[in-house]
């Protein structure tokens, strides 16, 4: 594994343990030129996903990149990391496990939208302002009355 701070090629695993939801190995690393300690991490991965833009341009699965856009959504919410990556593991097993290689990327936002909803639900509504691209504020109102709808429903039918 190349150290991340001087390039070099030469660095020592001093640690292995895995994740605590079991999916990936933490890897704790020494360079041995530099000195730089750094941590990578193992996942299987079961196939090689193909991601279908809605452009038709094919692009690579990256796994970072999906956890990078729900990071960003759930951006100083009170939601643990344990959870999120649980979340993003069950989305990439998921994928792998529909037997195709190419998947569109709409269906990954429909799971991502679907993760956000029982996690946290304005990461939920910040997703959906991108994914569905939302250009004013009209937008929102309407898809947080179609979001509330079916809750208003339940309390107005209890009183």
């Amino acid at each position: 594994m190349r150290c991340p701070y001087c390039g070099n090629e030469d660095t020592q695993v001093k640690d292995s343990r895995p994740t605590e939801d079991n999916t990936a190995i933490r890897r704790r690393r020494f360079c041995t030129a530099c000195g730089g300690r750094f941590t990578t991490f193992e996942r299987v991965q079961l196939r090689e996903l193909t991601i279908i833009k809605s452009n038709g341009r094919r692009v690579p699965f990256d796994r970072d990149k999906l956890m990078r856009s729900v990071q960003i959504a759930m951006r100083k919410r009170p939601v643990e990391q344990e959870r999120i990556e649980r979340m993003v593991s069950g989305i990439v097993r998921r994928l792998e496990s529909m037997g195709e290689s190419e998947i569109p990327s709409a269906m990954i936002g429909r799971l991502v939208m679907e993760g956000l909803m029982s996690l946290d639900e304005v990461a939920y509504v910040r997703f959906a302002s991108v994914y569905k691209n939302f250009r004013e504020a009209k937008d929102f109102e309407e898809f947080l009355g179609e979001l509330s709808g079916p809750m208003r429903d339940e309390v107005d039918d209890d009183r």
